[in-house]
């Protein structure tokens, strides 16, 4: 999958670029999806919504799943593990990994970081998931 694709697929998901997302870097086994932070996505407390970062697992986890199985794929599972508030920071981002591919089912697994603008980064989640193919 060339990041061109992976951008296109994601635009075709209204909800994604209601949160102005973007695919920054795909690898050979891993995806990078990011989104910028405005105060529309944070909770009472000041907080990135736990809600964007699921988004971001789920999302990541399932493009770089598609590395595996091309683009007709959907996400059949994912836990996520909240370690730190995502605070400050212009951007959360999820790095997402391809940890196994089959021919119709693949297993990832991510890293959430809130990003500052000197490029500072504080891991606020890890999340872990399977994708299935759906091509016939």
């Amino acid at each position: 999958m060339d990041i061109t694709l992976a951008q296109a697929v994601l635009d075709a998901q209204p909800f994604s670029r209601l949160l102005n997302a973007r695919i920054t870097e795909v690898g050979d086994r891993h995806v990078v999806l990011e989104v910028p932070i405005d105060d529309r996505l944070r909770q009472q407390f000041g907080l990135v919504h736990g809600g964007v970062l699921s988004y971001l697992a789920d999302n990541s986890l399932t493009f770089a799943a598609g590395i595996a199985l091309g683009e007709s794929v959907l996400t059949s599972g994912f836990t996520i593990d909240y370690l730190a508030a995502a605070r400050d920071g212009d951007v959360v981002r999820a790095t997402a990994t391809l940890t196994h591919g089959g021919r119709r089912k693949a297993s990832t697994r991510c890293e959430i970081e809130v990003v500052a603008a000197d490029g500072t980064a504080k891991l606020c989640a890890v999340a872990m998931g399977t994708s299935l193919s759906t091509a016939a």
